[in-house]
């Protein structure tokens, strides 16, 4: 038996946190699995990530035990997995844990053959038995006895959860209704508190996006109300901007304190599409907080965006951000009671802590600036929470997007080169130049050794070409036509898309989830980018491959449209027919006015002339001035010089 934990060799800042555990963990290989066999003993799958609060309890609990620890040596092979850089592995055993037990969540414990087959499932369990719950060795001892007298049994349950759940995941063709997908978000809204559902509240990004794009007054209502609600309460943070998860009540007061990338990127690009759409300072003061949080925070040294911020500092969750009224006193002396009323500083959290709200607008906006700085100084001083420093493929072409919308509609020239700098980081440190296969982190500039999934390929790939458009450069349109080559290469099924490539690992079943959830799937990445890129070619080969992405979509937008966000925005494009606009010669002014005004999703070009991309195919300056060619399937307008002019065709005077 081996005898030493392996994650010390990892690139995944979660394993590492796991590296000093007496436990002998290895990473998910062949190599684990053989063990196993050798051996003949069940592997324990142990899949979380690095900001998952309970995570670190079942790891101080139990993975840092020493008897514990030694149990587990000896009964198992035991595999540890950050979620986040093999989202395939997660998403397999997430299915089986979820049909077992009903639900799902992290850390997931899967107890599996040596084949890979799971034959139980769980999440969290205790050190010690507590509310009808088993504690952890006593499942371990349980599953051990079983696997020495009914072996057999055991093997054929392994057998019989992936013949059954793999067959499951073909999706089922089907089409969009997008009227009736906000008809049925309406009966989902919270119309006193907004967002959908019931607490937790998650922030429903994809579905506003889809809202904004639908343009009904209904919709932009439910946009209007969601927006307003999570900026004001406490899941914002009111010092240094960005989001949190989620939060734990439905009116937006608590929250799981933990910061993503791609919550703080798909919520730029909500709040900027907002501002745009609305004109509401809110919107604007909120998208440019968020983006300044990204770039203050989540930058790491080679020019990408870390994962995330984690919940916990000193062992609490939510310390480094909550105050006290005492605490608050100290640091602002007479102005304490202002922020106090201001901001909510009831004990909305624990032990008489409160997290900051700004429900309504100060009536001294220079006073709560400058004591907004203080606290933030004040803050400073605290211990920082943890940072997954991990560079995501996928998450960074989600910021590289938002961040580049951003700059433009905001005029902020500085989001837009944090944005190519992740670019450039991705391509040249993710991407095999040799095989064109892109892999999904890295770390410190060193590649992790994860291959990319599809939605790696595709929202990187949609990075790169919302880049194209502001920079006029030929390098990202070569990069992304390239990655999406590949996709039709490697990731095509008989209906729709796999998530993983052909070449990839061979898994006990390949999966194929459409369902847009924290983050947007694979496929509906897909859909965006292949129609962005057939909107830029007129290529009737990349609106296929557009269609063909959604098919697997629409039966969960029928079904449970607040799972179908992303998917239900890419079908309002199609369905509205997709526009272009090509703008010859730099003038910002003409590229900011068409991102503001145009409908979202419309491929906007800005380059010289002679720019090698079939939209900007004989477009030519009006009397050497710059142009805007407004087209549908390349059939275009007359050209338009006068910025004003370009506003009104999508937003006609009354």
């Amino acid at each position: 038996m081996a005898s030493v934990n392996e994650l010390g060799r990892s690139t995944s800042p979660y394993l590492r946190q796991h590296a000093e555990n007496p436990v002998h963990w290895r990473e998910w290989s062949d190599a684990a699995f053989a063990e196993a066999r050798e051996r003949d003993v069940p592997v324990f799958l142990s899949v979380g990530y690095s900001a998952c609060h309970w995570c670190h309890v079942m790891a101080h609990e139990s993975f840092e035990d020493a008897e514990t620890a030694a149990y587990l040596n000896e009964h198992f092979v035991s595999i540890k997995v950050d979620r986040e850089e093999r989202p395939d592995v997660d998403a397999i055993y997430m299915s089986a844990t979820i049909a077992m037990i009903g639900q799902g969540g992290w850390p997931m414990s899967a107890f599996l053959t040596p084949a890979a087959e799971p034959f139980f499932c769980g999440t969290y369990f205790p050190n010690q038995p507590r509310g009808g719950m088993a504690s952890f060795r006593q499942v371990l001892e349980s599953l051990t006895e079983a696997w020495q007298t009914k072996r057999d049994q055991l093997d054929e349950i392994g057998k019989h959860v992936v013949e059954q759940l793999g067959a499951k995941q073909q999706p089922v063709a089907g089409s969009f209704d997008t009227a009736r997908a906000v008809e049925l978000l309406k009966t989902d809204f919270d119309p006193v508190d907004a967002g959908f559902g019931q607490a937790p509240k998650f922030p429903p990004s994809m579905v506003l996006d889809f809202l904004l794009r639908h343009r009904t007054d209904d919709a932009l209502g439910m946009v209007a109300q969601t927006c307003e609600r999570m900026a004001r309460g406490g899941m914002y943070d009111q010092l240094a901007g960005g989001f949190a998860r989620y939060s734990v009540d439905g009116q937006w007061v608590v929250p799981h304190f933990e910061k993503m990338l791609y919550d703080n990127a798909l919520l730029l690009d909500v709040y900027t599409h907002w501002w745009a759409a609305s004109e509401d300072p809110l919107g604007k003061r909120i998208a440019e907080e968020t983006a300044d949080f990204l770039l203050a925070e989540l930058r790491t040294a080679e020019g990408g965006f870390a994962s995330a911020l984690d919940a916990d500092t000193e062992g609490e969750e939510g310390k480094y951000y909550v105050w006290t009224p005492d605490e608050l006193r100290a640091e602002l002396g007479d102005d304490a009671d202002w922020v106090i009323d201001l901001c909510d500083v009831t004990g909305t959290f624990e032990h008489g802590a409160s997290v900051l709200q700004l429900r309504t607008d100060p009536d001294d906006p220079e006073r709560w600036q400058r004591l907004r700085a203080r606290l933030l100084q004040a803050r400073r001083e605290r211990t920082y929470p943890g940072r997954d420093d991990k560079v995501v493929a996928a998450w960074n072409g989600l910021a590289i997007t938002a961040l580049t919308r951003a700059g433009i509609v905001l005029e902020r020239p500085e989001y837009v080169e944090a944005a190519e700098a992740a670019a450039r980081l991705v391509r040249d440190v993710h991407l095999d130049s040799e095989t064109g296969r892109l892999h999904r982190t890295s770390r410190d500039g060193v590649r992790g050794t994860a291959h990319g999934v599809l939605e790696d390929y595709a929202a990187y790939a949609q990075g790169c070409l919302v880049l194209l458009g502001a920079t006029g450069k030929i390098e990202w349109f070569e990069t992304a036509k390239a990655l999406l080559e590949r996709v039709l290469e490697q990731f095509v099924a008989e209906v729709s898309y796999f998530d993983t490539a052909a070449d990839a690992e061979e898994l006990v079943w390949r999966p194929q989830d459409a369902t847009d959830n924290a983050t947007p799937s694979g496929v509906s990445l897909a859909a965006e980018a292949f129609t962005t890129l057939a909107s830029l070619t007129g290529s009737v080969r990349y609106e296929a491959a557009a269609e063909l992405a959604l098919q697997a979509s629409a039966a969960i937008a029928a079904r449970a449209p607040r799972f179908a966000g992303r998917a239900l925005a890419v079908a309002e494009t199609i369905a509205a027919g997709p526009l272009e606009i090509a703008i010859v010669g730099d003038s910002p002014e003409l590229l900011r006015t068409a991102l503001s005004n145009a409908p979202w999703g419309t491929a906007i070009l800005a380059g010289d002339p002679d720019l090698a991309v079939p939209l900007m195919d004989g477009r030519q300056l009006v009397k050497d001035q710059p142009a805007a060619y407004v087209c549908q399937k390349f059939t275009c307008k007359l050209p338009i010089t006068v910025p004003e002019d370009l506003r009104r065709e999508f937003r006609p005077a009354n």
